[in-house]
């Protein structure tokens, strides 16, 4: 990581990055010159298939916010009709219904409405990621995100199983769209991973055209803060541990065997902008002895979720197993150092936003090191990088209406310009119950980045390509689509 960071800052490397981008997106537009008519030409002549009936695999997409907020709507309005007297929660030891939760609030199936609500990502959340949070929670109450869109609850998850069923079903139905959602194993208690698996299981959560991933929320200070962990080895441990005993054992484990062929890799989850009071490196205590109640900074969780996930992975594979990746949120604000650790260790990332920096001194359009910056680390430093993820390869996950409402304006989005230097990018929706308001979300968000960047059929052709090749499919789901 040192190397690399040093390599970024260097004055001459930069220079040539920037050019060799430069040439790139040149390179590019004399392409679309030359060739646009015959392409769509081309594209014409390709029997049966067309954009619509092409693969497309929204790759970034969170389980709990996979809805649009009218189905969640209806979903609850048709809970409070047929389960009324069904016992939902447990409020300091005594038992309510869902009759009894909603008349706490004054609120009856008649006065709810997509409003009142307020799930939906306005202008009040841009650069307020504890304000996107409190989204999650309808009509501002946890205990309905508890009820309605949590896995483990006082009814097992039913309701949220069947809501994502109903999701899937739109995607079956839709037959070319896909899916990769994310649920979530916090590292709180060894028995996380038996309670998803089990909830997974017994409502029969499976969908030929959705996988998993599994993400783990960068949140080791709130735990150690309320006492729920030691050391952050703890933490470790619980996410890790049951997954060797399931690939070593897997008929002590069924459920969690069986879910994990479903599951394609992990995620790394949580507010990037956050400081950081710890700079990972040589001096860095080891897991057993990160006691205090700051957080490890980004890259320490990267490099030890990454170290396990190699040591598991081997272990799977001599048992036959498939294996897992590691598909962090990387980019999408914060210090620079996150794209380098994600460089190092990650097939995918999602949003990748700062790679766009490459304004600056010391190279024609800007790519230098800013005169009076604080540090390298806070130097713009992209030009390096992101030539780095173009030979790489590394996919990238880009959801613009999702960064239009928390980070950055769509307008400014460099999606486009990530697309014409040949970079890994796919559209994905990121939270559907936010952000879109259509029943097909991925489509609404190809369609707004068509208008807006005024896209070819090639070229939104090329961001289904990219997503089918980013996702974790098999390739009897996944047939690679070829180019005329």
């Amino acid at each position: 990581m040192n190397f690399l960071m040093a390599l970024i800052i260097n004055g001459p490397i930069k220079s040539f990055c920037y050019r060799r981008l430069q040439y790139l997106s040149n390179k590019f537009q004399m392409h679309v010159l030359l060739n646009e008519m015959k392409e769509l030409a081309a594209q014409k002549k390709v029997p049966h298939r067309d954009f619509y009936n092409i693969r497309k695999v929204d790759t970034h997409i969170h389980a709990s916010s996979c809805m649009n907020q009218k189905h969640l709507l209806r979903f609850i309005k048709r809970a409070m009709k047929k389960h009324l007297d069904e016992i939902v929660h447990v409020e300091k030891g005594k038992e309510q219904t869902l009759k009894e939760v909603f008349e706490t609030m004054n609120l009856t199936a008649y006065d709810l409405s997509v409003d009142t609500l307020d799930v939906h990502a306005d202008r009040n959340t841009f650069h307020r990621f504890d304000k996107f949070n409190a989204k999650y929670n309808p009509i501002g109450e946890s205990i309905l995100r508890e009820i309605f869109i949590k896995t483990d609850n006082r009814v097992s998850g039913k309701y949220f199983a069947h809501i994502i069923k109903e999701v899937m079903a739109d995607l079956e139905e839709s037959k070319y769209q896909n899916a990769e959602l994310r649920l979530s194993i916090y590292g709180r208690s060894r028995d996380e991973w038996d309670k998803l698996a089990r909830w997974a299981v017994s409502h029969r959560v499976h969908s030929n055209n959705v996988r998993w991933l599994v993400q783990v929320p960068r949140l080791f200070d709130v735990y150690r803060t309320k006492k729920q962990l030691a050391n952050f080895q703890e933490m470790l441990e619980n996410i890790f541990l049951p997954l060797y005993e399931a690939t070593i054992h897997p008929a002590q484990h069924p459920e969690l065997h069986l879910f994990l062929e479903h599951v394609d890799g992990f995620d790394s989850v949580d507010d990037e902008s956050k400081p950081e009071h710890h700079i990972f490196n040589l001096d860095s205590p080891l897991l057993g002895n990160w006691v205090e109640e700051d957080n490890p900074p980004y890259s320490y969780y990267l490099y030890y979720m990454y170290a396990n996930m190699t040591v598991l992975n081997h272990l799977r594979r001599k048992r036959g197993f498939h294996t897992f990746v590691l598909r962090p949120h990387c980019g999408e604000a914060g210090p620079i150092h996150h794209l380098v650790s994600g460089f190092m260790v990650s097939e995918n990332i999602s949003h990748g936003l700062l790679l766009r920096k490459v304004s600056g001194e010391g190279v024609p359009g800007g790519a230098g090191v800013v005169v009076g910056s604080p540090s390298p680390c806070c130097a713009p430093q992209a030009p390096v990088l992101q030539y780095l993820y173009y030979l790489a390869q590394i996919g990238i996950a880009m959801s613009p209406l999702s960064n239009n409402s928390l980070f950055l304006s769509y307008h400014r989005n460099p999606l486009p310009e990530y697309l014409s230097r040949g970079l890994m990018v796919s559209l994905s929706t990121d939270d559907p119950l936010q952000f879109h308001f259509t029943k097909e979300p991925l489509m609404e968000e190809y369609s707004i980045a068509t208008q807006v960047w005024k896209l070819s059929s090639c070229d939104m052709c090329e961001l289904a390509r990219n997503s089918v090749l980013m996702s974790g499919f098999s390739h009897k789901v996944r047939p690679i689509p070829s180019f005329p």
